[in-house]
């Protein structure tokens, strides 16, 4: 099986499968560990590797989302690097929590969360831990800022009298100037509250335009 292979499958079985943003940091996990003394020195060794990725990483067959996982693989045999992985080696899925205190939080990416084995390290808890902007976190700010659009309160109608009514009623035509009484506008219920922090003012757009593999790349501080 060639480097290449390995790669494109253990981004494609590791990362969501639509996220560019996260293979790229899968994939610079691995290079970080060929690059390592500690482990082999090949991607598919790397990969292959009893009880550290997903199991069957090298034989389950690929479905959708195996051509995005195979360009990005490309990119990262070819240089490519995830800025704000820097050197981790060692992710596990978002949402889960570890009692040990030597896991140091870098970002949240494809639905990891990568982080360095430090002493005092910075739990995800800590403020300071914070992801960086890309595409995956402006996708979720104008997640949030869509969810807590409500629409306007609907408008009052006016019913004015017909013709008939009009000649029925002389007080009517003895002043055509006057208007119907205004009828206030009910309040507009308050919008709820986003689940995340606050959209940036492009947020929408981010999730909404077509972004290229190599917007992306760009962004995140590859080649």
């Amino acid at each position: 099986m060639s480097e290449h292979e390995c790669m494109t499958r253990v981004m494609y079985f590791e990362s969501n499968r639509s996220s560019p943003e996260g293979m790229l940091a899968v994939g610079t996990v691995v290079m970080n560990r060929v690059e390592a003394k500690e482990y082999p020195n090949t991607v598919c060794a790397v990969v292959g590797q009893k009880n550290q990725f997903a199991p069957g990483v090298l034989s389950r067959q690929m479905g959708k989302g195996s051509r995005l996982a195979a360009q990005m693989a490309t990119k990262v045999l070819k240089g490519g690097r995830h800025r704000y992985v820097h050197g981790a080696k060692f992710f596990h899925t978002a949402g889960m929590t570890f009692p040990y205190t030597n896991m140091h939080y870098l970002v949240e990416a494809g639905g990891n969360v990568f982080y360095e084995k430090r002493k005092n390290a910075r739990r995800k808890s800590d403020p300071a831990f914070i992801n960086p902007p890309g595409l995956e976190a402006a996708n979720r700010a104008a997640r949030a800022m869509l969810t807590g659009y409500q629409a306007t309160a609907p408008q009052t109608t006016y019913a004015y009298p017909s013709p008939e009514t009009i000649r029925a009623q002389p007080e009517i035509q003895a002043a055509p100037q006057s208007q119907p009484q205004a009828v206030p506008m009910p309040a507009a219920p308050p919008q709820a509250a986003a689940t995340f922090a606050p959209a940036p003012a492009s947020a929408g757009s981010a999730m909404l335009a077509p972004i290229s593999i190599d917007d992306v790349i760009a962004t995140n501080g590859g080649t």
